[in-house]
């Protein structure tokens, strides 16, 4: 149950998640359906900004429940994936890094940069932004217990693996809730080049199971995260901070090209 209070984070939420405008004239590009754990974390301004362009700097939330978050930190089940007729694509599991970001000298929110991601699809690395790379080794494990009298309780796994040495694990279990129905529309960047972007149409079932700032019943239970390696280990030196922990239990997706 999501405390009093809450409600209000609930909506404030949409700007959490990067509600932005897009291009009026968009090409669908492919459609999916999804599952996600992301964690929004307050890392070393420095290091985030050596992993961002120039002319692009992380934009914080003093307030709400993405207050402070520079980076954010999201496992991806990617079940099902369909092209733009609807037509059965495949399936892919991931982890990726965004950063909400606004241009140098702006007040306003432009979007999520992504910055670097691990797939189990070789065929999607490096990807439309042009900073993944496939997994060498990956595992992902959801399962959910229910019986009578009892919460509905849950586990997950996610553990990938880059050809850079990269590791970033995630376990936890958590008690699971009911989430919240969000939509937003919103501009993804490529760290790798700030003028190739996508537009991002989402619904999705928000869980904010823990968080720093809002009034939420903390419901994990157990919780470990490790990174190392690669480009974004100077991300973790000791002074990164969760300030929340969120499912997305369910997460479609249409992405289209401006």
């Amino acid at each position: 149950m999501i405390a009093k209070g809450a409600a209000a984070a609930g909506v404030i939420a949409v700007a959490f998640i990067g509600l932005t405008g897009a291009a009026a004239a968009q090409t669908l590009l492919e459609q999916s359906a999804e599952v996600r754990m992301q964690l929004d974390l307050a890392v070393s301004p420095q290091a985030l900004k050596a992993l961002l362009p120039d002319g692009w700097e992380p934009f914080v939330a003093t307030s709400g429940p993405a207050k402070d978050c520079n980076v954010r930190l999201i496992f991806v089940d990617r079940t099902d994936i369909n092209g733009a007729d609807g037509a059965p694509v495949g399936t892919e599991q991931m982890v990726y890094f965004a950063s909400p970001i606004k241009k140098t000298g702006s007040n306003e929110m432009a979007g999520q940069m992504v910055i670097d991601g691990i797939t189990s699809n070789p065929k999607a690395a490096p990807g439309p932004f042009n900073v993944y790379q496939a997994a060498t080794a990956y595992r992902v494990e959801r399962s959910t217990h229910a019986a009578t009298g009892g919460s509905i309780e849950s586990e997950d796994t996610w553990d990938f693996t880059g050809a850079d040495g990269e590791h970033l694990a995630l376990h936890l279990t958590y008690e699971r809730g009911v989430a919240r129905k969000l939509s937003a529309e919103t501009k993804f960047f490529s760290a790798a080049d700030p003028n190739s972007y996508q537009i991002w149409k989402i619904e999705q079932g928000l869980d904010i199971m823990r968080n720093a700032t809002v009034p939420v019943k903390d419901r994990v239970k157990t919780f470990e995260l490790k990174a190392s390696g690669g480009r974004v280990a100077k991300l973790f030196d000791g002074s990164e901070r969760v300030v929340s922990v969120d499912a997305l239990h369910w997460y479609n997706r249409a992405v289209s090209s401006p």
